[in-house]
């Protein structure tokens, strides 16, 4: 790697600083699959992040994957947006100025197809109310959210889940400063000079938001009614006296062949096709 690429056990404690919310992560595979595709895989082992391993990272040896949210407090050091479609540096410039107008301070990143927009906590957060933030603001902006009204592309907010159970992950996030092993480049934030030690003064300068101003932010706020999550089924216990449904009772006729039942469609029958 070149100068820029050359981290100190310092930086990589700095690093940690900023972005290491649980000892969890995901590595990206230094060779691609048979697609041509880098794929992330939690490491075997349990082995655990380390600064040493943050620092080849930073030096472009590995690529790994960072999780927000940490399961034994549900809180979060970082909120990340990511927008990977086109005019997805436009929103995320919309999304960085009106968190401007709150006083939320934010830091844009470069990335393969679009960008990031991070932001720093003091301390770390609850999860479900930075969600909760991110989403309504993104909804007065009138963005287009990932999975909302069931669309395709528009922002993924991380951390991707209001909470987790002990044994989950959730989603994680690329390391920032990091090699992407598909392009080979590091993509860097706006705002600094392509050097790490930069970068990193940068990150560190950016104004962390407290709990306080979260609870003022999110007062009176709920998570939009098509990003909360859905009610769990409730079944009945299952009693061996109780006749199952079988949709070949309620269709017909039907042919087998080939392992599976065929049939008519009722909607289409009714019409005469």
């Amino acid at each position: 790697m070149d100068a820029a690429g050359q981290a100190s056990m310092q930086m990589a404690a700095r690093y940690f600083g900023l972005f290491i919310n649980r000892f969890a992560y995901t590595m990206q595979s230094l060779t691609p699959s048979v697609n041509g595709k880098h794929y992330y895989y939690r490491p075997r082992g349990g082995r655990r992040l380390s600064v040493e391993l943050l620092r080849e990272h930073l030096n472009g040896h590995v690529t790994i994957g960072l999780y927000a949210l940490n399961p034994r407090t549900q809180r979060s050091k970082w909120v990340a947006i990511d927008a990977d479609y086109e005019n997805a540096l436009e929103d995320l410039l919309k999304l960085q100025w009106e968190l401007r107008q709150d006083g939320v301070d934010s830091a844009l990143e470069k990335s393969r197809r679009g960008g990031h927009l991070w932001i720093f906590a003091a301390e770390p957060l609850l999860a479900r109310d930075c969600r909760v933030y991110i989403y309504n603001v993104a909804l007065r902006l009138k963005l287009s959210v990932k999975g909302g009204a069931g669309l395709s592309e528009g922002i993924e907010v991380f951390p991707r889940q209001d909470q987790l159970a002990p044994e989950e992950f959730g989603n994680a996030m690329r390391g920032p400063l990091g090699v992407h092993r598909a392009t080979g480049k590091r993509y860097w934030f706006y705002g600094a000079d392509y050097r790490l030690d930069a970068q990193l003064d940068y990150l560190e300068r950016r104004r962390k938001i407290t709990e306080a101003e979260l609870a003022r932010f999110t007062t009176g706020l709920a998570m939009p009614e098509e990003f909360q999550p859905r009610s769990k089924i409730e079944l009945p216990p299952y009693d061996p006296r109780r006749r199952e449904f079988r949709i070949l009772e309620h269709v017909g006729p039907v042919r087998k062949h080939s392992g599976n039942y065929w049939t008519r469609c009722p909607s289409c029958s009714e019409r005469g096709r």
